[in-house]
Parts: structure tokens; sequence; C-alpha cells
């Protein structure tokens, strides 16, 4: 069976890294996310990650630092997550390369989009950390934006709920979710998919946008190979 696409942007949050423990890293959770994209890269896909930093780091919403540091304090803490998750990937039998935003030559590759399109013809795995390397600028818009760059056939954004609903499916259990949605519905119905930036980034270059629950791994293969898995957004 052939995969639906060729080249995929995967969005991980830091809170799916941390698993139950809700901050930090969960080895073992990160360990089954490795097997189901080398699953991925096995069938022949061209898999880029951005990495969050939730799990490490949440400054902003506490509203007492200045936001430019905090922003670059969160940049960092996906800067360990991405290499975290590279561990992981190459114990799973994975290359892997990672590249961030903000230089750190000792520990990863600057963010280059031609040498990261190298790495992906080479059958590796590029994981991009520390966002846009800007701050007010989210992960999911750093996500939205190396889609873009990389000419992602879509956006996997793995969150912790099975799709897009009308409300939170936490805490209302008559929340309604979405099969299909248009951007244009997301932003006007003020839908909890993405922040408005990464959404307008995503409808502008017409990258369509598929979230799925992350609580089963396998989600991840599963809908590279075109089954019916979350919400997509287009």
């Amino acid at each position: 069976m052939s995969p639906k696409y060729k080249r995929i942007l995967l969005k991980l949050s830091g809170e799916a890294l941390a698993g139950d423990k809700k901050i930090g890293l969960d080895y073992d959770v990160i360990t089954t996310f490795g097997k189901s994209i080398k699953k991925c890269v096995d069938a022949g896909v061209e898999v880029g990650i951005v990495v969050g930093g939730g799990n490490f780091w949440r400054g902003r919403s506490s509203g007492a630092m200045d936001r430019t540091r905090a922003d670059h304090i969160g940049m960092l803490a996906t800067a360990m997550n991405a290499l975290a998750v590279a561990d992981a990937l190459e114990n799973c039998g994975i290359e892997v390369r990672v590249q961030t935003a903000i230089t750190m030559r000792q520990v990863a590759e600057p963010y280059i989009r031609l040498k990261a399109m190298r790495h992906f013809e080479k059958g590796r795995v590029c994981i991009f950390g520390c966002g846009t390397g800007n701050p007010f600028f989210s992960t999911d818009t750093a996500a939205a934006l190396r889609a873009a760059e990389i000419e992602a056939d879509i956006f996997f954004k793995a969150t912790m709920v099975d799709g897009v609903y009308d409300k939170d499916p936490h805490k209302f259990a008559d929340a309604v979710k979405y099969d299909r949605l248009t951007f244009s519905e997301v932003l006007e119905k003020g839908l909890q998919v993405m922040d408005s930036t990464a959404a307008a980034l995503c409808k502008d270059n017409n990258i369509p946008v598929l979230v799925f629950d992350l609580a089963r791994p396998d989600n991840i293969y599963d809908a590279c190979m075109g089954k019916d898995v979350g919400t997509i957004v287009e």
C-alpha cells in the first residue's frame, strides 16, 4: 500500500512528549511516536517535525516576565525537546538531523531550507527546533511556516483530542466533532485548532491541516496512508 502523502510536517506538542507526567520528558512515550514515524519513513514518506516546548516552559501565561525574554526561553525549551526526539528516533533506526532557528552549532545545524530538503532526499527526518527564531510567534506558526518552506503535502497537528470540536470535549459532553472544515470556518467560528497566524499561513499556501489524537501513536502512520483519522482542515 502506497502512502497518500510524499512529504509531511508533523507538529508534536511539548505536552505530548511529557505523557502522563505532564512536565518534562517521558522517553517511553517518545519512543512509541518514533516507532510510528519509522513505519512512515520505511513506507517512503519524508518527515519534518516541529516540536513545542510546553512541557518545560509556560512563561507567557504568567504575564510576569517580559514577553520577548519569555519567548526566547520557550525557544530553548523546544531545542531540548528536539534533541530528545532525535535520540529516540535514532534508537528506532531512523537517521535524523536537528535544525534550529537559533544558532547553536555545538548541538544542532542552523536551519537552512535547502539543506533540509537534501536531508529529505536522503531519507533523513528533520526536526526543527526554536520555533521561527522570533518572539511573538507560536510553534504552530513555526510549523505552518516550515510546512510551506519545505513544500509539505500536509501539516499533521498531533494533539490530545481526536479532532476538532465545536467546544472542549473534555469539559462538555455534548461537544460535536467536525470531520471536515475550511480555514474560513475555523477563523469565523473561533475554533481552537491553531492560532490565526498559523491558519492564515496554511490557507494562503494551500496546505491542508489534519488534526488527530496522539494518544494512539499509530495514527501518525495511518494518517500518512490516507486512513480516516481526525479532522481535516483545507
